[in-house]
């Protein structure tokens, strides 16, 4: 993308929750394709500090900005960050997200402050980002957001019951906001299943997450569970070279829906 003098224009993305996993991989792809990034975070400061320095290493721009996405003025607050920083916003990542391990069998171990919470920062936080977002978006010529979703919102499979009915209702939202911000910005859901990243890893402890993980490889068309870095390439192509791709759903999963799934607590 150039201006009429030919002189490089830089892109400039925000995405949400990226101080570490996915979110961090995200950040980290595209300041190494030259742009700006603005990195968020709610809690792990020094993790988001060091993935600043990681994407300025890379060679893009980056700033911080701590902000909750179930807080609308937070999401104003990063959009406003973008603008002063880099003067526009071309993508949005909706990366930030959260949950609560619990099996699917223990319907006792879920309440409604479980349940408002995952749904405000999975599903309202989203929205919001993409309201805060929407003008900048438009006026880029080319913006797209993508959703991190996950296959738990199409098999019903995950960490908890809540969180897979959050992500089945992200997925409604990716195809709603498709249909609402064309022609301007593209609209898509990345939805990996298991992979192998710090929050799986806590959540299900280490010792339990390497016994669900070699189960879970094994039954694997392709043996390995998908990196942070395999799901960021694919937000790259829905960003960067899918000009005529708008409302899609793109599972990555090494092949695990078609191995009937697996949950937490299986392998």
């Amino acid at each position: 993308m150039t201006t009429g003098v030919d002189t490089p224009v830089t892109r400039a993305a925000i995405v949400t929750g990226s101080a570490t996993g996915i979110g961090a991989a995200v950040a980290r792809a595209l300041a190494s394709r030259g742009w700006s990034v603005v990195i968020n975070y709610t809690r792990s400061e020094q993790e988001a500090v060091e993935t600043v320095a990681a994407c300025r290493g890379a060679g893009g721009e980056a700033v911080l900005c701590r902000g909750d996405v179930a807080v609308d003025s937070d999401c104003r607050r990063l959009v406003a960050t973008a603008l002063e920083a880099f003067g526009r916003v071309d993508a949005l990542v909706n990366n930030a997200g959260t949950t609560r391990f619990v099996a699917a069998d223990d319907m006792e171990g879920l309440d409604a402050a479980d349940f408002e919470r995952i749904f405000a920062v999975n599903v309202l936080g989203a929205f919001q980002m993409a309201r805060a977002t929407r003008a900048a978006l438009e006026a880029s010529g080319d913006g797209a957001i993508v959703n991190i979703s996950s296959y738990s919102g199409m098999n019903g499979l995950g960490s908890s019951l809540a969180y897979a009915a959050s992500k089945g209702a992200l997925n409604t939202l990716t195809k709603g906001l498709a249909h609402t911000l064309a022609p301007h910005v593209r609209v898509n859901a990345v939805c990996p299943g298991y992979a192998d990243t710090r929050w799986a890893r806590v959540g299900l402890q280490d010792d339990a997450y390497e016994r669900f993980k070699t189960g879970l490889e094994a039954a694997l068309p392709l043996g390995r569970m998908p990196s942070a870095e395999d799901v960021a390439e694919t937000v790259l192509w829905f960003l960067t070279a899918g000009r005529t791709v708008t409302g899609q759903l793109l599972v990555v999963d090494s092949g695990e829906h078609m191995a009937g799934g697996i949950a937490p607590g299986d392998g």
